[in-house]
């Protein structure tokens, strides 16, 4: 049996990072060990692992380049020494002058097999009152990611990107069997969307969702709702976290893509069509006559 038609263990390391990337390190370390020693093949982290920052200068003084940065040399020890995949859900990462929310993916051998850079930046006002202008700091992203995995390939976004179906939809028609939204959802949105939307996602592609997350309050004074996830391509919740950080873990079976896919083949129903405004115009036209 090839690795593509084999069931795996995936897990999700839910976090609480601070402000103290060495902190935060030992923090991923010992839960992507935790999942590893559980028998998990494959191992995600959530949105912003090694970093939780809020205050600009402050992260700016605390991020490095990809190829210095230590989060990555550490993880790529980890998965060559357990031979699993590693999926630093995102990292801050300097990019010219601003800075980059790169997932990193790493294969059995320890190297880097694929980044992706978040496409859609988060820049809002809540009506709690929390704003949030990702813009400010972050570069976006220009292009949609499949990374490999020996199970099939694995489709790339980050935490917003979740509420945007198109990207889903595309990843999934070149090819992805698994899709994968890391996050630190503010518990306000995440209370009121995450689980829906992520159910959404693996329903409208028959796809898999796996998506670690942020969980509880953290040293910058931003809360995140946490409740990592996992669902099968039918929309059924395999596993889910509450707030605390931890483990969890479902085994997933590629074979039910692929039923999902044929019981609902709305992949191969795409039909392209334009938007007809000519309605729209003719009451323009008399509005104005």
């Amino acid at each position: 049996m090839t690795d593509t038609a084999r069931p795996f263990i995936a897990a999700c390391a839910q976090m609480r990072s601070t402000r103290d990337p060495a902190e935060n390190r030992d923090a991923a370390v010992r839960l992507v060990r935790e999942a590893s020693d559980a028998g998990a093949h494959y191992v995600q982290t959530p949105e912003m692992t090694a970093l939780v920052e809020r205050e600009r200068a402050r992260l700016f003084a605390a991020v490095h380049a990809q190829d210095d940065d230590p989060l990555i040399a550490t993880m790529r020890d980890v998965a060559r020494e357990r031979g699993i995949v590693v999926h630093i859900g995102s990292l801050a990462l300097k990019e010219g002058d601003k800075i980059a929310n790169r997932a990193i993916v790493i294969d059995r051998a320890g190297d880097i097999v694929a980044t992706y850079d978040k496409v859609h930046l988060f820049d809002v006002d809540l009506p709690n009152g929390e704003s949030w202008r990702e813009s400010a700091t972050y570069t976006g992203g220009e292009r949609a990611v499949l990374a490999p995995t020996p199970w099939g390939l694995l489709g790339l976004s980050i935490c917003y990107d979740v509420r945007f179906a198109y990207l889903y939809r595309a990843l999934a028609e070149a090819g992805a069997s698994f899709l994968s939204a890391p996050a630190a959802f503010t518990r306000q949105t995440g209370e009121a969307h995450w689980q829906v939307l992520q159910r959404a996602r693996a329903i409208e592609t028959g796809s898999f969702m796996i998506s670690a997350a942020q969980g509880g309050l953290h040293a910058d004074g931003r809360e995140t709702y946490g409740h990592s996830i996992i669902v099968d391509p039918w929309g059924r919740v395999l596993a889910e976290a509450g707030d605390a950080p931890g483990v969890i873990l479902a085994t997933i079976d590629p074979a039910l893509v692929a039923d999902a896919r044929q019981r609902i083949p709305t992949l191969a129903h795409t039909r392209r069509f334009v938007v007809d405004r000519s309605a729209e115009a003719v009451a323009a036209r008399a509005a104005t006559a």
